[in-house]
């Protein structure tokens, strides 16, 4: 289905029929992604008395309980409450789901034992002011779907790129990381502190969004976006989402 939309004075035809998953599944497996040493998820038949419900084990349907850390599980969406000494949840802070997006692809720089996206690598590949960013950072491969970070001191994003993206309005940002910042800091989280501007003046309808994958043969350039989360009344939650290709040409 294509449909003609205009958005904030920004009018152009997208397919509907045509989205464009950037989330990472979460399953149960060795398969599944894995970051920050948290455990792999677990799903497990609801269990009371002798009844387990599950159609295999002989229930009358399947009712799992789930056990996740959206923090190192796959892609999740996070708010200014990851970093905050107050409760502040994930489903108070985003409101809105539909954003336009760039996609933007990023050679990380070594620096030391570091891989670092950067504020001039940024500056170097950027052409639009959005609300949303998507950063796909090089190489880029399907082992992103299943790899584990844990211990591999995986690509962060510098504290003087995080203020950059903060400044240029974007409100919400999309990597295929397991974090902005770098795996050990100290717990100093510098970029997640920059980007939501805390405890200065917290932007709290902003939020981060890690662990996408996005593949080689989606272009850079301009997408609507649908972000997605579980109606969760915590820092952060597993999320869907989607990017469909803007056509500007009316």
């Amino acid at each position: 289905m294509k449909a003609t939309i205009n958005h904030k004075d920004l009018l152009f035809t997208v397919d509907f029929s045509k989205p464009i998953d950037i989330s990472l599944s979460m399953r149960t497996d060795e398969s599944n992604v894995e970051a920050f040493y948290l455990p792999s998820p677990q799903f497990e038949p609801f269990r009371y008395g002798n009844t387990v419900l599950s159609k295999q084990q002989g229930g009358a349907c399947n009712c799992e309980v789930l056990t996740i850390a959206p923090h190192g599980n796959g892609t999740h969406t996070e708010c200014v409450g990851h970093i905050s000494f107050e409760k502040i949840t994930i489903n108070q802070c985003l409101k809105e789901f539909i954003f336009i997006a760039e996609l933007v692809t990023v050679q990380p720089v070594e620096l030391n034992d570091d891989s670092i996206i950067t504020k001039s690598s940024l500056e170097s590949v950027l052409q639009f002011t959005t609300d949303a960013l998507v950063i796909r950072t090089l190489p880029n491969n399907d082992e992103k779907e299943s790899f584990h970070y844990s211990g591999t001191n995986p690509v962060y994003l510098e504290t003087s790129a995080a203020a950059f993206i903060k400044d240029r309005g974007v409100q919400h940002l999309l990597l295929d990381v397991p974090s902005v910042d770098k795996e050990a800091d100290s717990g100093e989280l510098r970029a997640h502190h920059e980007y939501w501007n805390y405890p200065t003046a917290p932007r709290f309808g902003a939020t981060i969004t890690e662990l996408v994958y996005i593949p080689n043969e989606i272009p850079d350039g301009l997408y609507l976006l649908n972000l997605q989360i579980a109606s969760l009344e915590t820092d952060a939650s597993p999320s869907k989402p989607i990017l469909y290709k803007i056509d500007l040409s009316l």
